[in-house]
């Protein structure tokens, strides 16, 4: 008998299959004593495990490459986490065997971060698959991971570690559920880059029987157990003509009556160029910059490397739009040299352009070596700050941009609620906004973006979210200026409508999703879609928002 579920969905698509389960493997080790002559013996064996591990992880991460290797290079330094290893070496040294020690010491962190409210991006499900791979490695047993299969499957997980989604194969991995996780979470991120549908956040998804058939609809998050004929029938229609109108939609973003909104893409690097290219990018709304400084925590990368790296973005797009995001240090990517190591609650405190102004040299450094990256392109280069939260910290932000020579526009991005409240102000110093959704709804709503339990204050379509973007796209437009979108809302097609219809005047957004929201925009006019807009504000709830944007684009 069919019956429905309901997550949330993360990546478009549909996917009809049996149901597999990511493997599952007794992973705490036994509480035993050793003796005191054979600690050393047995912090040896930490130290090598640790370091296999994270050699592990960079090596899956330069094979997937783009998105997930930063993703993985990150998971890599979480492994090798100087206090972590001290506490391991600690309890090995009063008598715990390597694997016990290395289970207890994570389980302490895990505890420390949850209690203290800390926000490692809410990182959680990374955390647990480091730990995993090490006392897997101790043990002598094998990792839980994907399952062998012949045949392509839907995966269902409690959650999917950056590492088992990076290398997902979607020939036989047809779609994936899982019990926690948001729409912001890296592997909700990996999978809209792989194209991969995906639902989240289903509570009970791993009560789904072994071979039982689900349908997936990523864009909605229902998923229909035991579908009928019919039902797999009119989704498998529905996928067909999404796919038709994908094809024939080319050129530049655009509602119906030619609007023009233009698509850009978010890069992590230089290997997410070729993707959106393909894809028809416009430009990119968001090259984070980070990538470079993971590498190496201890100290910021070189002038000349940083320089190399811009560049090779910049020349992708000739005569194209590329927006720059300065390094946004803090929180969940925490560097050595730039991050303080003691506070209580790193989201809330020095991250972003605060660290930045903290320290001088390494912001002056980027700027220069933007300003030389672009030396000779015909390219239109923006540079951006983040976390800006008030007009002190944008004429600070454009005021360095000054001195370093750049020349480029300086912009600020909207995460925090005052810089929505007080946009304009802001726009006095800088020459455009991009809004952070991600982040944006985050402190709105005071809900880390990666705990599953608070995903409903995550949704993008809320509407307090929605009124915060109508105000600083109303404080743009006042100004003459520009107002984007680049955080995860402007991959939803519909919402990319909403977001139009607000005021927006780009969207940024992972390549894959630029086919399905140039295919809907051109759907609409610009009418419909600020019609739509006012509909999805006048609601009380995300999917009250939505339901009402989509009757007025439906034409109900």
């Amino acid at each position: 008998m069919e019956t429905t579920l309901r997550g949330v969905g993360v990546s478009h698509g549909v996917a009809i299959g049996e149901v597999r389960h990511m493997g599952t493997a007794v992973l705490e080790p036994p509480a035993k004593s050793i003796p005191a002559e054979e600690a050393g013996r047995e912090q040896g064996r930490a130290r090598q495990a640790v370091e296999a591990v994270a050699a592990d992880l960079i090596a899956r991460g330069n094979l997937a490459g783009g998105e997930a290797q930063h993703v993985l290079e990150a998971q890599a330094m979480m492994a090798q986490d100087p206090e972590l290893m001290s506490d391991v070496d600690r309890r090995i040294a009063v008598g715990s065997t390597a694997e016990r020690a290395v289970y207890d010491a994570f389980a302490a962190y895990r505890a420390l971060l949850a209690n203290a409210g800390e926000y490692l991006a809410g990182r959680v499900a990374d955390l647990d698959d480091v730990r995993n791979r090490i006392v897997a490695r101790l043990l002598g047993v094998p990792m839980p991971g994907v399952p062998d299969s012949d045949e392509p499957y839907v995966l269902i997980a409690r959650d999917l570690a950056p590492a088992d989604t990076a290398l997902l194969d979607p020939t036989l991995v047809l779609g994936f559920v899982t019990e926690e996780g948001g729409p912001t979470s890296h592997s909700a991120i990996l999978a809209r880059a792989l194209g991969v549908p995906a639902v989240v956040a289903l509570p009970g998804a791993g009560e789904l029987a072994e071979g039982t058939v689900v349908a997936v609809d990523g864009s909605t998050g229902e998923i229909f157990v035991d579908p009928s004929a019919e039902k797999r029938a009119e989704m498998e229609a529905a996928a067909a003509a999404r796919k038709a109108a994908l094809s024939a939609s080319t050129g530049p973003g655009a509602t119906s009556d030619g609007h023009k909104v233009p698509l850009l893409a978010n890069v992590g690097g230089p290997g997410d160029v070729p993707a959106a290219v393909e894809a028809g990018a416009e430009g990119v709304g968001l090259f984070r910059t980070e990538f470079l400084f993971l590498d190496d925590s201890k100290q910021a990368p070189s002038e000349e490397k940083q320089v190399a790296a811009y560049r090779a973005v910049l020349e992708a797009f000739p005569e194209g739009r590329v927006v720059v995001r300065v390094l946004d240090a803090g929180a969940d990517k925490p560097l050595d040299f730039l991050t303080p190591a003691d506070e209580p609650n790193p989201a809330l405190g020095v991250r972003g352009l605060r660290s930045l102004l903290d320290h001088p040299d390494v912001l002056r450094t980027q700027l220069t070596a933007l300003a030389k990256a672009a030396e000779g392109l015909p390219v239109y280069l923006e540079v951006m700050a983040p976390m800006v939260a008030d007009r002190t910290d944008a004429k600070a932000f454009a005021d360095a941009c000054r001195e370093a020579g750049l020349q480029a526009k300086f912009g600020a991005m909207v995460e925090i609620p005052s810089a929505a409240l007080r946009a304009r102000s802001i726009l006095q110093e800088v020459e455009f906004l991009s809004l952070g959704t991600n982040d944006l709804a985050q402190y709105t709503f005071a809900a880390d973006r990666q705990v599953g339990a608070v995903s409903r204050l995550q949704d993008p379509w809320q509407p307090a979210l929605l009124d915060l973007v109508a105000m600083s796209a109303e404080a743009a437009r006042a100004e003459g200026k520009s107002c984007g979108v680049c955080g995860e809302a402007a991959a939803d097609p519909l919402l990319a409508c909403v977001l139009t219809g607000l005021g927006v005047t780009s969207l940024s957004m992972g390549a894959a999703s630029i086919p399905y929201v140039r295919a809907t925009l051109a759907k609409y006019t610009l009418a419909q879609c600020e019609r739509a807009a006012n509909a999805a504000r006048s609601a009380d709830s995300a999917e009250e928002a939505r339901n009402a944007a989509q009757a007025v684009l439906s034409g109900e």
